[in-house]
This record gives structure tokens, C-alpha cells and sequence, in this order.
């Protein structure tokens, strides 16, 4: 009995049909409560959707808003062209293409089950790696974000997720053939989410630094991985150049996003974070001034809040990092407010799983683990640039496979602290980790 429990458990098929279940259960029943006619609409009422709509209209890559503003670089190409291409084959603004998309979300989602676990085996065995998995299968943040979200958040976690399990394989090989994969993963993974840019010198970095620890030091290698990783993205930056006349590399919208969270409608009696922007408002001045104008503008403004208001800058920075990593700006208040068993859910697992992180962290570090440095990366590192401008829990979902990985490694740890001989007799592999 125990041993086929024990098959079950750190049965990967299992782990991703439980996965797959589990948000396709969600979505069902929260379609049932949603009217058909919003369905087929307001999900797509976001960048990614306006852009979609004008890729499958013919009108080429443009008009983030729902008004023809002409050619836009605000988001990468990779997730509203797929957007697009569900648009064509189920038709634009439809309850078939809404389905079709969180079906296509649900599935990034579920594959990220198989990278988290081969990530989680070579670091720490294979019973932290099927915890890990599990706790990835069911945490209620991955369940619900495929279907709340028609955007590239559950593509960019698979790939996160995908570029780690990389990594530490790329770690023990000399083929240029995985090299050259590596690269293109990169490619793929910048085109989709430039976020995640702030992980890639210190990835490649690390790969570098353990192949000279290990006597076989070589640039060759990274520098055509990078080269490579960089090659996919000239075609998008050439045409940003060709139809904005400035070096746009990834995304366009970097002024705009920094001014959301840093204007002038701070309110400094009631410590709130900057109001809403008024969306109608800002169209209209971006249909007047054009994107790079815009752009431009909001960048000023908001350069000129932070450094005219150094203190409330503070207050904001420590702010937006609780709403990064618990999914509120004051999430006590906001547990103890609301009346929704689901969001007291969200709040209580982002705080569990952020501490389990920060532990887990701790633990490799402690124990020398050879791939301390590039899992401590993805927590570290990636959110940094939402403290300077806005965060919330969407933001933080490309980096909760390496959170609950890390949330895993520390349980683990507990687990053997308070349980040494059972842990030694349930997975002796804990302790010896794959170098």
C-alpha cells in the first residue's frame, strides 16, 4: 500500500492530469456564473486583446486601446499573435475564442508541472521535486490565473519555469546543439515577457562562473548562446526602428507603466498607492501626442514625482513590494475585509508560499547547494523592476514555479529537522541532491 502511494505521489502523469483537472474544473464553474455576452468581450478588453483584434482585422501590429492608434510597440509580438491566431480560426470577440484561449492558458499552465519538477529533482530530489510539482498542480493562484487572465502570465511562467530546468541541465553540457536550444528558449521567452530579461545575464553569468569552477572555462559557448537569444529579437527591433525611428528593443511602454505607479495622485493623507490613471483620459492624450511622444511624457512625470517626493517614494516602493509578493498593498486589511473564501485563499497561500521562498532560499544557501545562485535569482532579481513602477499578484505569477520550488526545499527541510529518521526513509534522495 505504501508503495503504491508512493508511486502515485511522484507519478509526473498524474501530477499534470491533477494539474490540468483542477483548472479546467475552475473555469467551468466560473463560466456557468459569467452571461455569455461578457464572456465573449470583456476578457479581450486589454492590450493584448485590442492588439489581437487588429492583427486578425489586417490592420498589423497596432491600437493597444480599442480606438485605431496605429502601430504600437506596447507589448512584445509572441501572446497576442496567438490571441490573433485564435481570432481567425473561432472568430473575433466570441465565446469560442475566449475558451479556446483559456484552454490554450490552462495548458501552458499544467506543462509547467513537468519543468518544476525535473528543476526541483536535480536540485533536491525526488521527493522535493514531486512536492514541488504537487504544490504547483493545486496552488490556487496557478488554478485561477489561466482563466482570469487573457494574457501572457501562464505562458511566461512555463517558460521561467522551462528556462530554469535549462539552466541547471546546461550546467553538465559541452553540446553546442544544447547551447544552441538554450538560446532560442531565450529568444522566445524575451519576445513573450521582456520581463524576464532581468534574469538572463545572470543566468548565463552563472552558467559561465560553474564551467570555470569546474576547469573548462569557455565564452565561446554563452556568448553564441546570447547571440542567439538576442538574433530572435532583431526582427521586432528593426521594425520598432522602422516605424518609430528610435531603438525600441522589446516593449514601448516603460514611461507609462513607471507613471502608474508614480504621479501625482498620491494621496499623502490617506497613504493610499497613485489613483487609477483615467483611461479615457490617457487615450485621448495618446491618440493626440502619438506613442513615443506619450511615452515620453509620462516618463518625465513620473521621473519628476520620484524625485521631488524621495520620502513617499519610500512608502510606495514598500507598498508595491507587499503587493507583489501578497497579492494587496495591505493585506491584512484586505483578509480581514473581505468576505470571499477565494480571495482569503489567494491572500493566506502568497504570504505561506512567500516565506517558504525566502527559507528555502536560506536552506540552499546553508547547505552549499550547488544551484543556490540561479533559483535565488528568479525571487531576487525579476521582481525588482515592479518595485520602481507597480506590482500586484499577475505580476509575480512568471516567478511562482520557482516560489513553490523553493517553498518545497524549506518544508522539506522542516520536515527532516523535526522527522530525521522518516525523512531518511522516505526519500534518502533529499539529502544527496543530483551535482
Amino acid at each position: 500500500m505504501r508503495r503504491n502511494f508512493r508511486k502515485a505521489a511522484t507519478s509526473l502523469l498524474l501530477i499534470v492530469l491533477v494539474a490540468l483537472g483542477a483548472r479546467l474544473a475552475f473555469a467551468w464553474n466560473q463560466a456557468r456564473q459569467i452571461p455569455a455576452e461578457v464572456l465573449r468581450t470583456v476578457p479581450f478588453q486589454t492590450e493584448t486583446g485590442h492588439i489581437a483584434y487588429s492583427l486578425a482585422a489586417g490592420k498589423g501590429y497596432s491600437s493597444p486601446f480599442e480606438r485605431d492608434t496605429g502601430p504600437t510597440a506596447w507589448l512584445a509580438p509572441v501572446y497576442p499573435l496567438l490571441i490573433a491566431g485564435l481570432f481567425k480560426l473561432f472568430g473575433t470577440y466570441t465565446r469560442a475564442s475566449f475558451f479556446a484561449a483559456v484552454f490554450l492558458n490552462i495548458l501552458f499552465s499544467s506543462a509547467a508541472s513537468v519543468p518544476i519538477f525535473y528543476a526541483a529533482k536535480r536540485v533536491a530530489g525526488v521527493g522535493v521535486a514531486s512536492l514541488a510539482a504537487w504544490l504547483w498542480a493545486l496552488f490556487i493562484n496557478a488554478i485561477m490565473m489561466p482563466f482570469e487572465w487573457i494574457w501572457d502570465t501562464s505562458l511566461s511562467a512555463l517558460l521561467a519555469a522551462t528556462i530554469l530546468w535549462a539552466t541547471l541541465e546546461l550546467a553538465e553540457s559541452r553540446r553546442w546543439r544544447d547551447w544552441c536550444g538554450y538560446g532560442l528558449l531565450w529568444g522566445v521567452a524575451l519576445m513573450s515577457n521582456p520581463a524576464l530579461a532581468s534574469l538572463f545575464p545572470l543566468l548565463l553569468g552563472w552558467l559561465g562562473f560553474r564551467a570555470r569552477c569546474q576547469g573548462r572555462w569557455q565564452l565561446a559557448k554563452p556568448a553564441f548562446a546570447a547571440a542567439l537569444a538576442l538574433l530572435c529579437c532583431v526582427p521586432w527591433t528593426v521594425r520598432n526602428y522602422v516605424v518609430f525611428h528610435r531603438f525600441i528593443p522589446l516593449r514601448s511602454n516603460f514611461g507609462f507603466e513607471l507613471y502608474v505607479g508614480n504621479n501625482e495622485n498620491y494621496d499623502e493623507r490617506r497613504r493610499t498607492l497613485p489613483a487609477a490613471i483615467t483611461y479615457d483620459r490617457e487615450v485621448l492624450r495618446y491618440l493626440r501626442m502619438g506613442e513615443t511622444a506619450f511615452m515620453d511624457e509620462e516618463k518625465r512625470k513620473a521621473l519628476q514625482f520620484i524625485a521631488t517626493h524621495p520620502r513617499v517614494e519610500l512608502e510606495l516602493t514598500a507598498k508595491r513590494f507587499l503587493d507583489f509578493w501578497m497579492g494587496s498593498p495591505e493585506p491584512l486589511e484586505k483578509f480581514r475585509e473581505t468576505g470571499s473564501l477565494l480571495i482569503r485563499g489567494i491572500l493566506l497561500g502568497s504570504f505561506l508560499t512567500s516565506v517558504g521562498a525566502l527559507l528555502g532560499v536560506a536552506v540552499l544557501f546553508f547547505r552549499r547547494n550547488a544551484y543556490a545562485f540561479p533559483l535565488a535569482a528568479f525571487p531576487v532579481a525579476f521582481p525588482l523592476l515592479y518595485y520602481l513602477m507597480h506590482a500586484s499578484l499577475r505580476y509575480r505569477h512568471p516567478i511562482d514555479p520557482m516560489v513553490l520550488l523553493l517553498t518545497a526545499i524549506a518544508a522539506a527541510a522542516v520536515f527532516r529537522r523535526l522527522f530525521p529518521h522518516r525523512a531518511a526513509a522516505v526519500d534518502p534522495i533529499v539529502a544527496r541532491p543530483e551535482r
